[in-house]
């Protein structure tokens, strides 16, 4: 990557949001009606981010571009990408009758291989991760090669991560001394047990520190990862295209990389506290912690200017 390139931004945005109940990635949290998104864009432009790309639902194109493009035209350059079920499905595949949604996340980053030749930073997009955060991955993508698999992860402590409302989905992460990721497993059932936490393991709970580095979503690939990705489609749909809810994930996807030596994962720490919107009741502690922020005088508040100004 030469030093004048600047690394994309992909926002992970068609998940249907399912424990929530609605379209959350364009629900207001911010004094001014800023969503999110508004905010993560703000600290990826400040991290020296040039691109953004998001991975949307045609059904909620004409919502989204509305809520984002007026304040976004003449800021950063953005794109949009459909994850749709038929989407770079091998030839011959038929999706089972019953399946209503697309594959993953592992399937949403990969329909974004026709849209991104730099190296890139992926984030979800209902997901606070914090300035601090945006700059440690940007600063690992600037110093990457384009065609090497070498990729980053940002770490966030679990118990920061945690809703006091219900259980989470989270990758357990276990790196070496080194900060190189060992393993990272998804957990999809994690819950708050006091000061510590457990999961979900088939029908058995077990205890967590609470205290373990996390993936919230927020990776950072080369176009290496591309080929890889879809190599890890092809075999999940041989193992569970048949199951209508069956997703492949991208701590799994990254997890049997890094198992098979073909990739190395860096875990960047993040001191950043996380703030996340998993169920309707987490959307005012979300919005107190962004009003304390700008407080903090870390926001302006409007967080764009009005158009002319």
């Amino acid at each position: 990557m030469s030093k004048t390139q600047q690394p994309t931004l992909v926002v992970l945005a068609a998940g249907i949001g399912s424990r929530y109940g609605g379209l959350k990635q364009i629900d207001p949290i911010g004094p001014a009606g800023e969503i999110v998104i508004d905010y993560s864009i703000y600290d990826a432009l400040q991290a020296g981010f040039g691109r953004i790309v998001f991975v949307i639902r045609r059904d909620i194109e004409a919502a989204f571009r509305a809520k984002l493009e007026l304040h976004l035209r003449g800021r950063i350059a953005c794109d949009y990408v459909f994850q749709e079920l038929t989407a770079e499905l091998p030839a011959g595949f038929q999706p089972p009758a019953a399946r209503q949604k697309p594959w993953g996340t592992t399937h949403a980053v990969l329909v974004c291989r026709h849209a991104v030749r730099e190296p890139f930073g992926v984030v979800n997009a209902d997901d606070f991760y914090g300035r601090q955060s945006y700059r440690v991955l940007a600063d690992f993508l600037r110093g990457v090669a384009p065609d090497r698999p070498r990729y980053a992860l940002v770490g966030f402590t679990l118990r920061n991560t945690l809703s006091a409302h219900g259980s989470v989905s989270r990758g357990i992460c276990q790196a070496d001394p080194a900060g190189l990721l060992q393993t990272v497993v998804e957990r999809t059932k994690i819950e708050q047990t006091g000061t510590a936490a457990r999961f979900l393991d088939g029908e058995t709970w077990r205890p967590l520190t609470a205290d373990e580095p996390v993936s919230m979503n927020m990776w950072g690939f080369t176009p290496a990862f591309f080929a890889q990705a879809a190599e890890a489609f092809g075999a999940f749909l041989v193992r569970a295209g048949h199951e209508p809810k069956a997703e492949c994930l991208l701590p799994t996807t990254v997890d049997g990389l890094v198992q098979r030596g073909a990739a190395t994962v860096q875990v960047l720490a993040s001191r950043e506290n996380w703030l996340g919107v998993t169920y309707p009741e987490d959307k005012p502690a979300v919005a107190a912690g962004v009003q304390q922020m700008i407080d903090a005088q870390l926001y302006p508040a409007p967080l764009w200017p009005a158009p002319g100004r």
